[in-house]
């Protein structure tokens, strides 16, 4: 018995399959990262809006609205409730901005209006000469944030 040797146990971590595994790790990460990274930066608005200022207040705001269907309507003249062409809205806007430059200008969609339609209305408003557009909302209506 004494042609036997004894083993001695081992107190060591044998790592080299850690790291191996480590190394498929990092390469797999390092093609995909790139992936995630794509898309349009976009900066989000504030969840809360401030009341327009006092001085705002005073001027007759210039309201653009977009129903569900993509109409674009002006709060101006006789027939505030009919549907206008874009050349009118222009003219229209672009009268009021020439006479009074502070004239707030506002637009105020249906939630379920077309995106498309908001934007085209914004651009309407920017070749009127808008340089400044805010959004209507209704205040009585739940923050997001705030529902739990």
């Amino acid at each position: 018995m004494n042609n036997i040797r004894r083993r001695r146990l081992m107190g060591e971590i044998n790592v080299v399959p850690y790291i191996d595994v480590m190394l498929v790790l990092l390469i797999i990460f390092m093609v995909t990262a790139p992936l995630l990274s794509q898309g349009v930066k976009v900066e989000l608005p504030d969840a809360g809006a401030e009341p327009l200022t006092s001085d705002m207040q005073q001027l007759e705001p210039l309201v653009l609205s977009v129903d569900a269907d993509g109409n674009l309507y002006l709060n101006l003249g006789d027939d505030e409730d009919s549907p206008r062409a874009a050349a009118q809205i222009v003219a229209l806007a672009r009268t009021v901005i020439e006479r009074k430059p502070q004239t707030p200008v506002l637009v105020k969609a249906d939630e379920n209006a077309a995106y498309g339609s908001v934007i085209s209305g914004m651009v309407l408003l920017q070749r009127a000469g808008a340089t400044k557009v805010g959004f209507l909302t209704d205040p009585a209506a739940l923050d997001p944030l705030e529902e739990g």
